[in-house]
């Protein structure tokens, strides 16, 4: 008998666990334009992970993007804090008077036209843990490691993992010659069949053998 074929996950499903209703599935829960989640991407959460786009990321009033690239990994209560959350600091006052109505309101252009750091992107196969939280407009490189509490203030580079408050580099998981082969293998981009039938080389084998598993694709 020709063996069974390996049957890739679903990357639709909210639950991909039914049993354990705290994992969900970002892309298929999110509804804005200004975020963007790639397939596979979970959040956990005991109380209702499929708020994350209300409750964990905050004051998003636009423009700029939040971007999350495939199979990320996020731990509880971790929180994206986005541009809207940024007050002036160039007058005697941070208070954003505007906000409180009357004719206060008619001075918004105060606090419209402040200056952000731009959408905040987070590479692919990234682990953020147990209540990390993200300043606005930072860029979290591929396969990075955002350990438990930190407070990412500043850019994470490809497959690095950081910690602290403010977070630091701690060290790079790779050589940087290893980053250069894992980025070239670019795994995460791999149909899903292929990515399927290499799932144990993707998460136990050296860079040879994921070089090996790549080769078919070239």
């Amino acid at each position: 008998m020709p063996p069974v074929p390996a049957v890739p996950a679903d990357p639709t499903v909210v639950h991909p666990l039914p049993e354990q209703p705290r994992v969900a599935l970002l892309k298929p829960l999110i509804t804005s334009p200004l975020i963007e989640v790639g397939e596979f991407s979970y959040y956990d959460d005991p109380e209702d992970p499929t708020a994350f786009e209300t409750r964990n990321v905050l004051y998003h009033y636009g423009p700029e993007k939040l971007v999350i690239g495939k199979f990320c990994a996020l731990g509880e209560g971790v929180r994206f804090l986005m541009n809207g959350a940024n007050h002036r600091m160039d007058g005697p006052s941070t208070f954003p008077f505007p906000i409180m109505g009357g004719s206060w309101a008619e001075h918004f252009d105060l606090i419209t036209g402040l200056a952000g750091r731009g959408d905040t992107v987070v590479g692919h196969d990234v682990w953020f843990g147990y209540r990390a939280m993200v300043m606005p407009g930072v860029r979290i490189g591929h396969g990075a490691i955002i350990a438990s509490g930190s407070v990412v203030v500043d850019d994470v580079p490809d497959y690095g993992i950081v910690g602290g408050n403010p977070a630091r580099l701690i060290r790079r998981r790779y050589s940087d010659a290893d980053i250069n082969r894992l980025l070239a293998v670019a795994w995460w981009d791999w149909p899903l069949e292929h990515l399927t039938e290499h799932l144990r080389t993707i998460m136990s084998g050296s860079i040879d053998d994921l070089e090996n598993a790549a080769a078919p694709l070239r």
